[in-house]
């Protein structure tokens, strides 16, 4: 387990393996699925500025954007997190104040990459699924929200692959919130 990212996120591999044992009981099988991202949700502007500096001393670069009027950041590791035996990740989604709903803050969601099987996922588990929110031509994941408040998303394309669909690049670090 990368010790740096433990202390910053808490224990990943525990989140991941309780939304893929969620998941297992529901019918759904992750395994051999690219895990596009893990979410991290603060509960403040302050909070997040804090734990993206934090987070960058273990990255090599970030996309930040702002959505519904807050930045979100998406953060490339500069080490692939290690999630169980067969699955990594290699992007933190970091996501400041709550907007809408009730989220849990701290790990709050993992991005699964069904790629070009998304539709016929969709159609397959769809009584499975709270919902699909729509964030762009590229981005329009189905998810799953859990009693605890936590999510898992599917996705079409990773979430870096869509913000490089968007034209956004991951070639240093730029803050739309200072």
């Amino acid at each position: 387990m990368n010790q740096n990212a433990k202390e910053i996120l808490g224990d990943y591999i525990e989140f991941y393996a309780l939304q893929a044992n969620r998941l297992h009981n529901l019918g759904i099988a992750i395994d051999g699925f690219e895990i596009s991202h893990l979410a991290f949700r603060t509960e403040t502007l302050a909070e997040y500025l804090v734990v993206r500096q934090k987070l960058e001393s273990i990255c090599s670069a970030n996309v930040e954007n702002t959505w519904n009027g807050r930045p979100i950041s998406k953060l490339l590791l500069q080490e692939h997190l290690q999630l169980s035996r067969s699955a990594t990740t290699s992007l933190i989604e970091l996501i400041p104040p709550v907007h809408q709903s009730v989220y849990k803050m701290g790990l709050e969601h993992i991005g699964i990459v069904i790629g070009e099987a998304f539709a016929d996922f969709g159609k397959l588990h769809a009584h499975d699924f709270t919902g699909q929110q729509d964030q762009g031509e590229f981005c329009q994941p189905y998810f799953i929200t859990f009693p605890d408040h936590t999510n898992v998303k599917f996705y079409r394309y990773s979430l870096e692959q869509v913000c490089l669909l968007e034209g956004k690049r991951f070639d240093g670090f730029y803050h739309e919130l200072n």
